[in-house]
């Protein structure tokens, strides 16, 4: 049964990688013995993580890379290409969050929200699945959120909420497009974490409250939580398992 969770051998590339949820996932695989390709635009926090990874034993490689930008989406792509010969995994966890009200909302916001959220996880899964349908294999694991698929009372995320509800949408056809060429396109959708982007809101007194009500466990997430859900989308393990959305989140969208 351990061999279906075996990443030794493949070749998983992780955008948002520099810090929070994008280095945990980065690491959940490289335990399992993937070699890991890094993005994100600050290279100095990717070359930390980079030296960490390769302390478990595998090979890592950092690339500057931002996603709101085509050119080195495709870029930074090729780089990984020529540097392992493959992509097997493809991890979209780049993201940013969104606070403002939707009738004051400006329209820099919305775009920004949309292009980092929901165009990059795009134009990356276009240019990684080129080569996974040449490969005829490819594991595309793409970071929604519990706001993929409800909304909360009192948080204006109106921005954000619709690009994690795109995401998942985005996977299912995806999924839907690529089964034939035996790739695999599924969601994860945490709900919240600590992490840079999180950081002021589960600090906030207010927020304790929240989860308190609208969480079942009654806490957020914990470090190393989400490498079950990671692995599993990334492995074969999940070989029949396609266009799906996973919640990690403590039974927060369970009622």
């Amino acid at each position: 049964m351990s061999d279906l969770f075996d990443l030794k051998g493949k070749v998983a590339l992780v955008t948002g990688a520099s810090s929070g949820l994008g280095v945990q996932f980065a690491t959940a695989l490289a335990r399992q013995g993937a070699d890991v390709a890094l993005l994100a635009r600050r290279v100095e926090k990717l070359d930390e993580v980079k030296k960490d990874i390769e302390k478990l034993g595998v090979k890592a490689l950092a690339i500057q890379c931002d996603v709101t930008d085509n050119a080195q989406i495709r870029e930074a792509v090729a780089k990984v290409k020529e540097h392992f010969g493959k992509i097997d995994i493809l991890v979209n966890n780049a993201g940013i969050g969104a606070g403002e009200p939707a009738e004051t909302q400006s329209d820099e916001t919305w775009n920004k929200t949309i292009d980092i959220n929901l165009n990059a996880v795009y134009f990356t899964a276009r240019e990684v699945g080129k080569l996974m349908v040449e490969q005829k294999y490819g594991k595309i694991i793409n970071i929604g959120s519990i706001h993929s698929v409800v909304a909360m009372a009192g948080l204006p995320i109106s921005a954000y909420a619709a690009s994690k509800g795109a995401v998942m949408q985005l996977s299912k056809a995806l999924a839907n497009e690529w089964a034939k060429y035996n790739i695999t396109v599924n969601t994860i959708g945490p709900a919240y974490f600590e992490s840079e982007m999180t950081a002021g809101i589960v600090g906030n007194e207010g927020f304790a409250q929240v989860v308190k009500t609208y969480c079942p466990m009654g806490r957020i997430g914990k470090r190393g939580e989400l490498d079950g859900a990671i692995v599993y989308f990334a492995s074969d393990a999940s070989s029949y398992t396609t266009g799906q959305y996973l919640a990690v989140d403590g039974g927060w969208t369970a009622i």
